[in-house]
């Protein structure tokens, strides 16, 4: 049974006998009786005394069947005691109390100290070998080539950017032709736009088109939390890659792992960094192997990513405009019943992504299947617009009076858009359309004319409720950032530096401005108004015909 005891315990049960051991002789030497010094004075006339013990602060005297200690100095030691029975114990009781109360406490330290070391070594222990299992389960993640399925008939509304990978397609199809005239081509191609327009979508395209394998990678699964691990794994894939070449490696976000070294990175991702580095100079432009990258952050890039010879080629894609629009919406809808005018869906989501613009599909898909339709509609695309840029209808949630206070609002701006030609689409209770400028040059005159349409909502509200609400934020906001623009950014001033004074001088002028234009078209805001209560929104050609009636 003693064999079967934890080393621990067995220490605990050995160091309790010896304390009790030492604190049963120290209970004991204390269980003498206390006399004074009459009764010591009788009891040595009396009594044989068989041992004297002179220990500070007492004397002990032993008789045959008790002990009795009375104060050392009440006694006459040389006097009264026979020298053979005498003894001396220098060390006084309160000295040994101390002795045994150190030794105890030490005593105690010791167990839990060796008790807490012990279960701190088990637990590195499981510790460690959870590690190693985990790190070994990591490594053991297989990195596996994907066939792509997508070409460039999938991908609607990026055709410069498809003329400029179709060399890139070429050399992976026929890499011999190149390698026979030594033409080197970029070992790397960086996409760099905002979300949604279909960067993975495209490279994809490229591996479809050109049918090689396609090895997708997520640069943040680069990041491992085990020191090491992220630079291995860019180190397997470059292999896995070169074994399989002509392929392509896709990182998409790069900048999950590409940022500018240097301050208090982290010191894992700057290791894979400096892996993914080595292994782009390491392999030659023939060897087959194109590795492409998404990114929307190209400034915070790392120069060394994008000098030559690493990502050297930059396909910029930006948002589709009316046309591109217009042959994506195509595509989605290819496959769906409709009646849709391609044209005006496609003018109507001006600053719609790809993304975006397959979402407006679905949702309208499943509004017309709700409505019981047999296919679907403008109306369908229309009713569903705003859930897809706002996440859900805000209308719903208006009270009577508020819709009365922002269809107002929105009157006043959709008039004075109008009457100072400042394009839109369709302004509704909840949102205003606003065609951006695309020119290279704008004047002054057409920037304040949209910013007198961004006060023209807080004026109008202002003017009939005589108080200030909070739906105009937004507006006002834009109106600042514009009016900074025109004043600091584009210099649109006599002087070339401008000031807090300009911009507040440049507000306070638009908005006099403002006042007096909504006085004369009073009436037709009051129209507009009336029409935005009834419809939840008016076109631009609307609001025209409701002027052009008044005047």
């Amino acid at each position: 049974m003693w064999q079967s005891i934890s080393k621990n315990v067995k220490i605990i049960i050995l160091t309790f006998v010896v304390l009790v051991g030492i604190l049963t002789f120290s209970s004991w030497e204390k269980s003498s009786k206390i006399i004074d010094k009459q009764e010591a004075m009788k009891l040595i006339e009396s009594t044989t005394l068989v041992r004297v013990l002179i220990k500070e602060p007492y004397v002990y005297l032993h008789t045959k069947d008790n002990i009795y200690k009375v104060a050392k100095d009440a006694l006459d030691k040389e006097k009264l005691f026979d020298k053979t029975l005498v003894e001396y114990d220098e060390e006084s009781t309160e000295t040994m109390d101390m002795i045994l109360f150190i030794v105890l406490l030490s005593t105690m330290f010791y167990i839990l100290y060796m008790m807490r070391s012990s279960r701190k070594a088990q637990e590195e222990f499981i510790n460690n070998k959870q590690l190693e299992a985990q790190e070994e389960a990591a490594s053991r993640q297989v990195i596996q080539a994907q066939h792509s399925t997508v070409n460039f008939s999938d991908v609607a509304g990026v055709e410069g950017v498809k003329e400029e990978l179709e060399e890139i397609i070429d050399f992976l199809r026929y890499p011999a032709k190149y390698r026979e005239f030594d033409i080197r081509l970029p070992k790397g191609v960086l996409l760099v736009g905002p979300p949604g327009v279909g960067k993975t979508l495209i490279a994809k395209a490229v591996a479809g088109e050109a049918d090689v394998p396609f090895f997708y990678q997520s640069a943040a699964s680069f990041v491992q939390i085990y020191v090491g691990m992220g630079a291995k794994r860019v180190s397997e894939l470059f292999i896995k890659a070169k074994e399989m070449a002509p392929s392509i490696i896709f990182i998409d976000e790069i900048d999950a792992v590409g940022k500018s070294r240097g301050g208090h990175n982290n010191e894992e991702r700057e290791a894979t960094l400096n892996q993914l580095l080595t292994e782009m100079d390491g392999f030659e432009e023939s060897s087959g192997v194109m590795v492409i990258a998404a990114t929307n952050k190209i400034e915070v890039l790392d120069e060394a990513l994008l000098r030559a010879g690493r990502f050297d080629r930059r396909v910029h894609i930006g948002l589709p405009n009316f046309e591109e629009r217009a042959s994506t919406l195509k595509l989605y809808l290819k496959d769906k019943k409709h009646s849709v005018t391609v044209d005006a869906i496609a003018k109507m989501t001006i600053g719609f992504n790809s993304a975006a613009l397959a979402t407006l599909i679905n949702e309208a898909a499943l509004y017309a299947l709700r409505m019981g339709k047999k296919r679907i509609e403008n109306s369908d695309i229309e009713a569903v617009k705003d859930k897809v840029l706002l996440g859900k209808h805000k209308i719903q949630t208006f009270n009577p009076q508020e819709r009365k206070i922002q269809a107002l609002y929105q009157a006043a701006k959709a008039v004075t858009a109008s009457w100072l030609e400042v394009e839109y689409d369709k302004i509704g209770i909840i949102s205003s359309s606003f065609i951006p400028h695309h020119n290279e040059i704008l004047s002054k005159t057409i920037l304040e004319n949209e910013l007198k349409v961004l006060l023209s909502g807080r004026i109008a509200t202002h003017k009939i409720y005589n108080e200030l609400f909070t739906n105009a934020k937004e507006d006002i906001k834009e109106a600042k950032v514009l009016t900074h623009k025109i004043i600091e950014e584009f210099a649109m001033t006599e002087e070339y530096f401008g000031s807090s004074g300009q911009i507040q001088t440049l507000l306070t002028e638009a908005t006099g401005e403002v006042k007096s234009l909504l006085s004369k078209l009073e009436v037709v805001v009051d129209q507009v108004t009336v029409y935005l209560l009834e419809n939840e929104s008016i076109t631009a050609e609307q609001t025209k015909k409701i002027m052009d009636e008044l005047f």
